[in-house]
């Protein structure tokens, strides 16, 4: 592809960063997303429904309210984007096939739910709730809840009725999930009981609502890729977990001889791309926002003056990735846990 003359694979991260969504002519075709997109579509097929999800290219993932099909984020069409998107927010969400799979069956529930209007169900709100509700800001989770599926990280089934079941769908839709074995004795195995019984009633049926409508397509887009980041950033970056002094100075005890150490900051600079990758898979949460709070504990143990012990640092770095990790925690529980999909 070319922008401008000039090949996208070759721009530079400012030249990138200059260009607006609708610059860019990008599609899943001949890429792995498409790929991804087909075996979707095998899954629905295997199952016997005449209904298909539609997938449009956008800025994120989504899937508007009233549409039955959903969009797909433009970095996933292009090594090059991907790279850029890496770069931006330190993850490429729905980059890996896995991930990828997961989402794309998830947004197939929100889909299929507008195609069948299943929210209207006296029984479908009974065992989710009311799709009418507002969506939250934030929420707070419950991990140890046996009341929702665990599918997408951030325990992602508890922020709204129609996200649990997106994911309590996308949980029945995967080829031998197990659900049945994974989810006994559990109370969500009742809404994984119904979904069952209801995508066979409804899968040979033609869809009451069918549309092929797009909203926030790249070509309608004048944001430039640099403003989208600007405002990513700042919704990941905002209300992160605080931390205190004295948790620094138990990590970094200031009693070290300067002889067997190293300054604090530079231990974790070059531990920073690890832990963070760590943190992220033990709590769900962005690597974004986690990167902004290792940042402040470099600064902070750099105006304290800590050192970090080098007789044992990979111990040493379990205690920060432990540390780190209680500060994400003490965050999703405070109630401020953001709705982003």
């Amino acid at each position: 592809m070319k922008v401008g003359g000039a090949p996208l694979s070759r721009m530079s991260d400012d030249e990138l960063l200059g260009l607006r969504f609708c610059d860019l002519d990008v599609s899943p075709d001949d890429t792995a997303l498409g790929r991804r997109i087909e075996r979707l579509l095998g899954e629905m097929e295997a199952r016997g429904f005449r209904y298909r999800p539609y997938v449009w290219v956008s800025s994120e993932w989504m899937t508007p309210v009233g549409l039955t099909g959903f969009g797909a984020p433009f970095y996933l069409c292009h090594p090059r984007l991907m790279r850029l998107e890496r770069k931006m927010m330190l993850e490429a969400e729905g980059s890996t096939e896995r991930e990828c799979m997961k989402i794309l069956r998830h947004e197939t529930g929100h889909a299929i739910q507008n195609a069948y209007r299943l929210n209207r169900r006296p029984r479908w709100r009974e065992l989710f709730g009311r799709s009418s509700d507002p969506y939250p800001e934030t929420y707070q989770p419950r991990p140890y809840s046996k009341r929702f599926v665990q599918h997408i990280d951030d325990w992602y089934a508890q922020s709204h009725p129609d996200e649990d079941f997106a994911e309590t769908f996308a949980v029945w839709l995967a080829p031998k999930s197990g659900w049945r074995k994974r989810y006994s004795g559990w109370a969500a195995l009742k809404k994984l009981e119904y979904v069952d019984e209801l995508m066979r009633e409804i899968a040979g049926r033609r869809p009451p609502v069918s549309t092929r409508e797009r909203q926030d397509t790249l070509a309608s887009m004048r944001t430039t890729l640099g403003e989208h980041y600007v405002g990513r950033q700042a919704t990941y970056a905002t209300d992160h977990p605080a931390f205190h002094d004295q948790h620094l100075r138990r990590l970094f005890p200031e009693e070290l001889s300067a002889g067997s150490t190293r300054s604090a900051g530079a231990f974790l600079r070059a531990n920073r791309k690890a832990l963070r990758r760590a943190v992220s898979v033990w709590t769900g949460q962005y690597q974004y926002m986690i990167d902004q709070v290792l940042g402040e504990m470099i600064q902070r143990s750099g105006e304290l003056g800590l050192r970090a012990s080098v007789e044992d640092e990979e111990a040493l770095a379990r205690e920060a990735a432990i540390m780190l990790t209680i500060q994400t925690m003490n965050y999703l529980h405070s109630g401020r846990h953001r709705v982003s999909m």
